[in-house]
């Protein structure tokens, strides 16, 4: 195929470099708005930020406008950047500790909303209100749940019940969860978004969305006020680097884990690996040894130790010395039917300019804090609280909570090869890491990549996915008996990634969504 090397839009000549454009997410709904910014002649990151609109639309119990969010992009000129939308701890919070697991207390000031604009404000193309049109017909006209969306709402129910604006959206009018065949109709939350695609950030951080909000959380015990509203907004984030089998490995620092991305990595980079077997031994080592740095990450000369070669290095070597240990003759089935609620949404973009974006947003756990404000549609966060725990924030009024969140890009010759990131709690790294392991050195396809088990270890036995429906290379060399391993039949509990690599013979991008969930790939070739 004969590609043309420029292209006339408007007044402004754009290099076309590749021959479509493509967007992975975690619903279908979400993946079909970013289609539909492309088809209007928008780039990856007004896909990316339709995409999140939606979300917080469709599949509410993951991410949302009331939640966190982190960016890492590349622009078609070749500049890497990131953005941190994290939620941040009110000025009026106190430390108390009997803080619930949720409620008004544990909410945060949100920053998604505030992430996505200026993601769109410096690089898009299209205006806001285009950009949010499917969002808001999704909440205005009305959708089906997923089944995974509808067990989720039923799992939380009876938190749900204890807060009049969350009973009002996600109970139906004789109280109980919505189940298969339902349509819901958003239109509380359709007008939240049609103020913010008129009036920008002023439109959610001031006026009346800010005041409904206020009067709600300050009314029920929360601590947001009307100045912590006015005074948030989105940081640049910093940019990590780090070296993986010949790529470049960016991703971004605290409050994103990027650093122990990137330490993984590197320390898988220098294992040997022969077989499968090799690859459960090994790579759940490599886990261990990395999450033991994660308490570290905000001193300098620590995290200086964390990205290190030389560090990364050592560890593999000791796990090379020691890979071969007799563990308790046990094999142990693992049965946990919680999983499905592990938490987080991502989506990745890239569009025929060169522009890629890895977007990952989260309310916390499941649903967040199961708040809802009446009159505007949409959950908070969980910030403070237990669900932060050792690793994941301080509770200092002017903090942003931490997170194993790491949208990554991995780059070679001023190209992204692969872009990836991950929902699921704790085990994000842990599902970026393997899937671009398997894709950029043991040069499996994408699909079979994001397909393939994936396996855990911290201060534990070894975790290993073995559910239905994964691509095996062979079952039985997990599970020799003098290893201590623990199957996972669960679907999710190794998180979720949402993936885009290019093909650079075709110069093509090529997406795929994980098994485990209930997303989907759409490209535009036009």
């Amino acid at each position: 195929m004969i590609f043309l090397l420029l292209t006339i839009i408007g007044c402004n000549n754009i290099e076309v470099k590749y021959s479509n454009s493509i967007i992975s997410s975690p619903h279908p709904l979400a993946s079909e708005a970013g289609r539909y910014i492309y088809s209007k002649g928008g780039n990856a990151f007004d896909a990316a930020v339709a995409s999140a609109f939606a979300l917080s639309v469709v599949e509410p119990s993951m991410s949302g406008i009331g939640g966190r969010i982190q960016v890492i992009f590349k622009t078609q000129d070749g500049v890497i950047s990131g953005i941190d939308g994290t939620t941040q701890i009110p000025k009026s919070f106190y430390s108390d500790d009997d803080l619930p697991s949720f409620g008004y207390k544990t909410i945060g000031i949100p920053g998604v909303v505030s992430g996505l604009l200026m993601l769109h404000e410096e690089n898009g193309q299209l205006d806001l209100e285009t950009i949010m049109q499917p969002a808001i017909k999704y909440a205005e006209d009305g959708f089906m749940l997923l089944p995974g969306e509808i067990l989720r709402q039923k799992y939380e129910k009876d938190k749900l019940e204890s807060f009049e604006g969350s009973k009002i959206y996600f109970l139906d009018s004789i109280g109980n969860s919505f189940d298969i065949g339902d349509r819901i109709i958003q239109k509380d939350l359709a007008n939240t978004l049609k103020i913010i695609s008129k009036e920008g950030k002023n439109g959610f951080y001031e006026g009346e969305i800010a005041k409904k909000i206020v009067d709600d959380i300050q009314k029920n015990g929360g601590f947001i006020t009307l100045e912590d509203l006015k005074n948030y907004s989105a940081k640049r984030a910093k940019v990590l680097k780090g070296k993986f089998n010949g790529y470049n490995i960016h991703t971004l620092n605290l409050p994103s884990y990027g650093s122990i991305t990137i330490q993984m990595l590197q320390i898988f980079d220098n294992l040997e690996i022969n077989d499968e077997k090799d690859w459960s031994i090994k790579m759940s080592s490599a886990i261990e040894e990395s999450y033991k740095y994660r308490p570290y990450q905000k001193n300098v000369d620590s995290l200086k130790s964390i990205l290190s070669l030389n560090t990364a290095r050592n560890i593999a070597s000791s796990i090379e010395k020691n890979a071969i240990v007799s563990y308790q003759n046990e094999i142990k089935e693992y049965n946990y039917t919680d999983l499905v609620m592990q938490h987080t949404a991502h989506l990745t973009t890239s569009d025929k300019y060169g522009n890629v974006v890895s977007l990952t947003q989260t309310l916390g756990p499941n649903m967040g804090s199961r708040v809802a404000t009446k009159g505007l549609g949409f959950l908070y966060n969980v910030t403070m609280g237990p669900y932060l725990g050792g690793y994941l924030g301080e509770d200092k009024p002017g903090d942003r909570a931490s997170s194993h969140i790491s949208p990554t890009l991995f780059t070679k010759n001023n190209e992204v090869i692969l872009a990836l990131g991950a929902a699921g709690g704790n085990k994000i790294p842990v599902a970026i890491n393997q899937v671009a392991y398997r894709y950029l050195k043991q040069k499996f396809p994408l699909n079979d990549a994001l397909f393939m088990p994936r396996v855990y270890m911290f201060e534990s036995p070894r975790y290993v996915e073995s559910h239905l429906g994964i691509h095996r290379i062979n079952d039985d060399i997990f599970y020799e008996s003098y290893y201590n391993v623990e199957k996972i039949r669960e679907k999710a509990y190794f998180g979720r990634v949402h993936a885009i690599s290019l093909d650079t013979i075709n110069k093509s991008w090529i997406g795929s969504a994980d098994p485990d969930w209930e997303g989907s790939v759409s490209s535009y070739d036009k």
